[in-house]
């Protein structure tokens, strides 16, 4: 995890990077039609990509929710990048953000078979498993001290 960067990804080229972790991991990985994948928010959100390197291994956004509640979505990590920590780098930056926006909690919507790494950071599901681009998910949700 030593050698993972994490940026906001204010330049173009960061954008793009982060855009392309998520086309790898949403749309071909998982199948994940490219009209649910890019929305709106991608426009007002603020995105994070991982490097290692100059190679971009990760990539998440957070958004405003409601007052005092950020939403952290599209959490992305390459499938070989996976259980190297790029993930636990990119939650830690994102919360650092939120927290420095004045969020007092975060949300988000795991998927399920996520939802074990995102309780190891303090995350608590809430309510039922529930269907979102076609892949089981739950919500969670984290206080932030």
């Amino acid at each position: 995890m030593d050698d993972i960067d994490v940026r906001i990804a204010d330049a173009k080229r960061e954008r793009e990077d982060a855009f392309a972790v998520r086309q790898a991991v949403f749309v071909e990985e998982q199948g994940v039609d490219e009209d649910v994948e890019y929305d709106d928010h991608d426009e007002t959100a603020v995105h994070f990509v991982a490097y290692d390197g100059d190679e971009p291994v990760g990539a998440a956004r957070l958004r405003e929710y409601e007052d005092g509640v950020g939403k952290v979505e599209r959490v992305a990590v390459l499938e070989s990048r996976r259980e190297a920590g790029v993930g636990r780098a990119l939650m830690e930056s994102l919360e650092d953000r939120a927290d420095a926006r004045g969020f007092r909690k975060l949300k988000l919507h795991s998927q399920t078979r996520a939802a074990s790494f995102y309780r190891r950071l303090g995350y608590e599901r809430r309510g039922e498993e529930f269907e979102e681009a076609g892949i089981p998910h739950v919500e969670m949700r984290k206080a932030l001290e």
